[in-house]
């Protein structure tokens, strides 16, 4: 198979997709018919959905069972809940996630794009672009979700007409290009009949390009084109372990940091700084499920030992001296509110950045965008599912780079301190 237009050849590994885009576009049946034509379903699990499907007097499987899995959603015939899937088709491995299509469920969707590399993103043929296509779409883009596919379903319902998929490509284009989403492909497709999904099928010969599965074969993996281990170094502290009883006299003074290396990459001896104090030091050892290691990279959980003996709490930051991150009281960012109670300015939030909690408050609301015009709106406050543009006081200093520069280290959430509830994710602009 070889690689699409713009797609470079590249070592296929994990690829983690999200399904996005209105309510009863095709999302569950779309990845149902991936499931079923890359023979991916367990024989009694397909025995299970097509039971189901006879009972609802279905006379073809309905594949989007497959995906579909709370009972509320079986019985009203949509998805509220984000559902992961794992498959493979013999040269790779996908994680995929379908997110609910429900404007009041994009909160969900927001969590499942947090972790993707790739989304598809589906249009109703008989429909076209609605402003939830356009919500979903431009969160992809807020969470940098780099590669986005625009599937056109249900062409079946549209008599496989061009014309439609012409004039759905042009407004979509037009949209991307206001918002600045750069790298985007189309696809015709009939997810219930299986056309241009894994086989081309005969009803839409016109069209030449890839097919869907063709398209996420050789899309780019987990870490595509920028490498998190050739980004900064970032350690954010999760955990300080001092065993407090052991019969090792050499644990008495044991004090390791533990957590995950968000990006970058650390070996025993480099030079290093703990953030926000500015403390500067060497790593003496990486011990990986206790045993030491010479260097560690990017997504591994680890402990660090250090040559010397710092204060050192969970929320701070360890960093190589000539690459800091910046510690700041003040943050400017891309909100995503996904809460039903609306923004207030006059309350007090909690911020959650990497592994440190502060209080916030909101300093002021700069725009918020309207989804329909793509205008940017004077705001005094944010009702759910608006994105905006605020900036937020901190009572205690974070260490933090721009999204754009560092997926983990750019984002955080909101949570509400009453409820203890997620009501806002951002990206630090």
């Amino acid at each position: 198979m070889s690689a699409p237009e713009n797609f470079p050849e590249i070592d296929n590994g994990l690829l983690r997709f999200l399904t996005c885009g209105s309510v009863d576009d095709g999302k569950s049946t779309l990845i149902g018919r991936l499931l079923y034509d890359t023979r991916a379903i367990l024989a009694d699990t397909l025995h299970a959905i097509t039971h189901t499907s006879h009972k609802r007097g279905l006379t073809n499987v309905d594949l989007s069972l497959l995906t579909d899995g709370l009972v509320a959603e079986r019985e009203q015939g949509i998805t509220i809940d984000v559902a992961y899937r794992y498959f493979s088709t013999g040269t790779r491995k996908y994680i995929v996630a379908d997110a609910p299509g429900h404007e009041q469920y994009t909160r969900n969707m927001v969590t499942a794009a947090s972790t993707a590399n790739l989304a598809i993103i589906l249009v109703d043929a008989r429909k076209g672009v609605l402003a939830q296509t356009r919500r979903h779409a431009l969160i992809a883009h807020l969470v940098g979700i780099p590669h986005l596919v625009v599937a056109v379903n249900k062409m079946d319902l549209v008599g496989h007409d061009p014309a439609v998929f012409e004039r759905i490509r042009s407004d979509y284009l037009d949209f991307a290009g206001q918002v600045g989403i750069g790298d985007v492909r189309f696809v015709p497709m009939s997810a219930l009949n299986g056309d241009m999904i894994v086989e081309r099928g005969d009803r839409l010969d016109w069209y030449t390009g890839p097919t869907l599965l063709e398209i996420l074969e050789n899309a780019p993996g987990a870490h595509g084109e920028a490498d998190k281990r050739d980004e900064p170094f970032r350690f954010p502290v999760q955990y300080v372990c001092r065993p407090q009883q052991s019969d090792d006299p050499g644990l008495h003074d044991y004090r390791g940091y533990m957590g995950r290396i968000e990006s970058g990459s650390i070996a025993v001896g480099d030079a290093i700084v703990i953030l926000p104090a500015g403390r500067a030091t060497r790593i003496r050892d990486i011990q990986i499920a206790g045993r030491s290691q010479p260097m560690a990279i990017a997504d591994q959980s680890v402990t660090l030992l250090l040559e010397d003996e710092i204060d050192i709490s969970r929320g701070d930051m360890i960093a190589r001296d000539g690459a800091r991150p910046e510690i700041t009281q003040a943050v400017r960012a891309q909100l995503c509110w996904l809460s039903e109670t609306p923004l207030d300015l006059r309350r007090r939030y909690l911020i959650r950045h990497t592994t440190r909690d502060t209080q916030a408050r909101l300093a002021s609301i700069d725009y918020r965008l309207d989804i329909a015009t793509l205008r940017h709106e004077p705001a005094t406050s944010l009702a759910m599912n608006d994105i905006a543009q605020v900036a937020f006081r901190l009572a205690r200093p974070i260490c933090a780079d721009r999204y754009a520069d560092n997926r983990a280290t750019g984002a955080f959430i909101v949570i509400d301190e009453a409820s203890n509830n997620t009501v806002g994710a951002g990206m630090i602009v």
